[in-house]
């Protein structure tokens, strides 16, 4: 590749959403290193982390959805050129308005949603998708949105990043399997009554990777492999009972596909969420990066091994909730986001997560499958987040 073709690349211009978080601070330490312009970020209420943000890059909108906040950082950077935009309506405005060739996506949990919507009809040619709840909640109207404008998909979770490479290798209709990878997180290969004593501060000491706590309790559940599950579904078309989950506790093969000649082509790499962004942003080509080399002598060796479904239901729930569709998923996903908050509060164990979820999504399944519309999606996640919190609070 040419360094013109290189320059070109690199200089097409990017939204950051949720650019406080893990992967929204990563994404911006990738457009540092190439120069790449960023036009817009966005942040709930962190109005340190965007006035630092602001006076690095320049952008030329920073959404703030707590409209507080946004008052706040108005008067904090009123010097500098930036226009700061309130509300979670501003933000998808901002989103329509700000010309961005790529828009990243790291906006945690349901509040994604939208602006994924927003981002593929923005005019923007690629969404770098890091919430998976997008997928998760209401996949197929987001892929008709983007088939419909014109604008790519691009994966930012490592398991779905490494898929699309790997995908390269061969034909559609020739994937026997897609084989996610999980860490496995805190608990792996304890009982189910061994979970029933684990604490907040066990749950969010993940062995591999540093997130939110949010995340960090999905993982340790498996609940965050379940919505992975169901986001591979929609993103490759591809059956749940095709797509295997095995644990690789060293978190270096990232995910891998098996192809109908029994072969399996995976990607490997250093674990650093830094090389899924840039791959998102640079497609189809490659440019130098951030991310250290993998070391294979160093490494030594690889393990892998099977989730425990009676000890993690959550992933099996996934599952289930896939093959049942409509708003199924979104269930699963709204009634966990309720549980895994009760949890951080101390108001749940660990175990309850599971119990309170399965049982929510189990009592809407039947109703949820037959929705098809966004209004329908969206209504079945309001009951599910209210029959969550009176469970648990009848708890």
């Amino acid at each position: 590749m040419t360094n013109k073709s290189q320059n070109e690349l690199i200089n097409e211009s990017i939204a950051v959403l949720g650019s406080s978080g893990s992967v929204g601070r990563q994404a911006l330490e990738v457009a540092a290193l190439h120069g790449t312009p960023v036009k817009l970020i966005s942040v709930r209420s962190s109005v340190d982390c965007a006035e630092e943000q602001i006076r690095r890059f320049s952008p030329a909108l920073c959404a703030v959805t707590d409209e507080g906040a946004a008052r706040d950082l108005a008067i904090r950077v009123r010097d500098t050129g930036t226009r700061i935009i309130p509300g979670d309506e501003g933000l998808l405005e901002a989103i329509a308005s700000c010309g961005a060739h790529t828009v990243v996506n790291a906006v945690l949990g349901m509040a994604g949603l939208r602006p994924s919507l927003a981002a593929v009809t923005s005019g923007a040619r690629r969404l770098a998708l890091s919430n998976k709840e997008s997928m998760v909640i209401a996949g197929e109207i987001v892929r008709a949105e983007a088939d419909r404008c014109r604008c790519d998909i691009l994966p930012v979770d490592s398991e779905h990043c490494a898929i699309h490479q790997c995908l390269a290798s061969g034909a559609h209709g020739d994937v026997k399997s897609l084989i996610l990878t999980a860490s496995g997180g805190p608990f792996y290969q304890f009982t189910p009554e061994r979970l029933r004593d684990v604490t907040l501060e066990e749950t969010l000491a993940h062995p591999t990777w540093k997130m939110g706590a949010k995340i960090t309790v999905d993982s340790a559940t498996l609940m965050n492999k379940g919505f992975e599950v169901i986001e591979a579904v929609r993103l490759f078309d591809i059956p749940a009972e095709k797509i295997k989950v095995v644990v690789h506790r060293e978190s270096i093969m990232h995910s891998a596909v098996e192809y109908i000649d029994n072969m399996i082509v995976a990607q490997l790499g250093v674990p650093d969420m830094r090389a899924c962004v840039q791959y998102a942003l640079t497609y189809p080509s490659r440019i130098e990066g951030l991310t250290p080399p993998l070391d294979l002598a160093a490494l030594g060796r690889m393990t892998f091994g099977a989730p425990d479904p009676d000890a993690f239901p959550l992933l099996p729930a996934a599952y289930r909730a896939v093959s049942a569709g409509g708003a199924t998923p979104a269930v699963l996903n709204a009634s966990n986001e309720i549980a895994v908050a009760a949890f951080l509060d101390r108001r749940l164990s660990f175990c309850g997560i599971s119990e309170a979820v399965s049982a929510v999504t189990d009592s809407l399944a039947d109703r949820a499958s037959t929705a098809s519309t966004l209004e329908e999606i969206l209504s079945f996640d309001t009951e599910a987040r209210e029959r969550t919190k009176e469970l648990i609070r009848s708890k």
